[in-house]
């Protein structure tokens, strides 16, 4: 049973259309990952599943009463605006303290309630959003390019975070993301969109398919060999891949 699917799904924005045809399925405890250049219509797909954006064609269709967890691209906020971080995880919905704390700890910020939320570093903000995003038990993650201006260090390890969620919450995740190399080892499937969907599958498919590499270039492969063997300490693994990156180019 599908927790959110499209059929043909079409958006349109002032009479250009910026996505057609999409057809998806989204399962449970799968991490399925949007990439695509930019203006290839991955926000626009996030947008139209969490129901904001209406389809100019096709539609969506979600699992009754699916709870969505969702991590915004960027949140502006008002610098003036004196919000505590606990206030902020208790709007709209009030949250016991004991609660917030435990989300809070369990992204990796502990403590951090009473401190302001302009007072954040950019990687303890979009933590403080995926605890957030996480309080309300969701059975799919949604977040849209959730690591933007994170150094490489903070991007593995807020993508660990995520599979990490993923396997304590038993929730399915759907991201946006332009982190090729990192993304590809911590998806179960990708979908490559540029106005439609160019090619999907699991990463390995994915990163040999022509419609990806003429998109994206040669240089993915070898970098996710190398976040594999950083990652997974499983030299086998790693070795594999830069096997496999060899043996792509020697076709």
């Amino acid at each position: 049973m599908s927790l959110i699917a499209t059929d043909r799904l079409s958006i349109s924005y002032g009479g250009a259309e910026v996505l057609r045809d999409v057809t998806l399925t989204i399962t449970p405890g799968e991490i399925v990952t949007l990439v695509g250049p930019n203006g290839s219509g991955k926000s626009s797909l996030l947008r139209a599943l969490l129901g904001v954006v209406p389809p100019a064609s096709g539609r969506v269709t979600r699992r009754s009463g699916l709870r969505i967890g969702y991590v915004p691209q960027k949140l502006s906020l008002d610098d003036t605006l004196p919000l505590s971080v606990g206030r902020f995880l208790s709007l709209p919905v009030r949250r016991n303290a004991a609660v917030t704390a435990a989300a809070l700890d369990r992204v990796g910020v502990p403590g951090v309630q009473d401190r302001p939320l302009r007072a954040l570093s950019g990687g303890q903000f979009q933590r403080v959003l995926l605890a957030r995003a996480i309080l309300g038990d969701p059975e799919i993650l949604m977040l849209d390019e959730p690591t933007q201006g994170l150094d490489q260090p903070g991007v593995a390890a807020f993508y660990r975070l995520i599979e990490d969620l993923r396997r304590d919450l038993g929730c399915a995740v759907l991201m946006v993301s332009h982190d090729l190399h990192v993304v590809m080892s911590a998806s179960d499937r990708v979908i490559c969109l540029n106005g439609h969907v160019c090619c999907q599958g699991t990463p390995r498919v994915v990163s040999a398919a022509p419609e990806y590499r003429a998109l994206f270039g040669y240089g993915t492969q070898g970098a996710l060999a190398l976040y594999r063997h950083d990652h997974d300490h499983d030299h086998d693994h790693a070795h594999d891949h830069a096997h496999d990156h060899a043996h792509d180019h020697a076709h």
